[in-house]
């Protein structure tokens, strides 16, 4: 691992507080920024050579890894790429585990992701950009390079959250606790049976889920405890000692759009 490393956090909330928390468990020493991803920070970043992940990556507004100018997107990656610069220790080494991991991160982020920040964006994001001066959203929304993403921040402000894309993001995060619940039916305490990215990336778009979702989360005895121990990991807590609000589980910008086919 070479060259000059910033890593770019929201709050220690969604795919933030993921890429914390596995930064922690690595012991790396990298510099972290604090952005405020809620107004628009992430597209402002200095210093950024090559934006192509940044501006077009699919995940929305989540970390930024900076090395050499060049913009790392999306916190599986990042995650990924932190632990293989560290020791290693939150991938399984067998080419099954691995594609286990794998395929679990990806149900995570296609499925649950999206829902989470639709209804964190509706629960707490709506009234701060409804809020903003036109010309101040306009200068924000003009700084986003993917129409795609800027049409989500748009949906947000106008308060465009259909009523069937409410049911069905608290269907998909009710889906993903039912994942985690049938996972450790064996005992086991992480995802994988060791501990992996998989434990944080699934963690961090649950953690926000616990108040605008309870009913997912009901009768879930094993999810609660999973929930409970990802909570007490000295990472986890460090990374949430990053926040600069009491309330970062409500810190939500647009995410990844919506699964178009179910």
């Amino acid at each position: 691992m070479s060259g000059d490393m910033i890593l770019y956090h929201g709050e220690p909330n969604g795919p933030s507080l993921a890429v914390l928390a596995v930064l922690a468990e690595t012991g790396l020493d990298i510099e972290c920024r604090w952005m405020d991803l809620a107004g628009g920070e992430r597209h402002r970043l200095s210093g950024i050579g090559e934006p192509l992940a940044r501006d077009m990556g699919v995940e929305g507004e989540g970390p930024v890894l900076v090395i050499d100018g060049e913009a790392m997107t999306e916190s599986v990656f990042i995650a990924q790429f932190l632990d293989e610069s560290g020791n290693g220790a939150l991938q399984p080494q067998d080419a099954y585990g691995h594609w286990q991991m794998l395929m679990w991160c990806r149900r995570i982020t296609e499925r649950c992701a999206p829902a989470a920040a639709f209804l964190g964006c509706r629960a707490h994001a709506h009234a701060g950009l409804a809020a903003m001066e036109d010309a101040a959203f306009a200068d924000l929304r003009g700084a986003i390079v993917s129409e795609d993403l800027a049409s989500r921040w748009s949906a947000v402000r106008s308060g465009d959250f259909p009523e069937a894309q409410v049911a069905d993001s608290k269907a998909k995060v009710a889906a993903a606790v039912g994942l985690v619940e049938e996972q450790l039916e064996d005992g086991r305490a992480w995802l994988m049976g060791p501990l992996t990215i998989a434990d944080f990336e699934t963690y961090c778009w649950l953690a926000g889920m616990v108040e605008l979702v309870p009913d997912a989360f009901a009768g879930k005895a094993r999810a609660a405890g999973w929930m409970a121990r990802m909570r007490a990991r000295p990472s986890v807590r460090g990374a949430l000692a990053r926040a600069r609000r009491a309330d970062p589980e409500h810190a939500w910008a647009p995410g990844p759009e919506i699964n178009r086919w179910g």
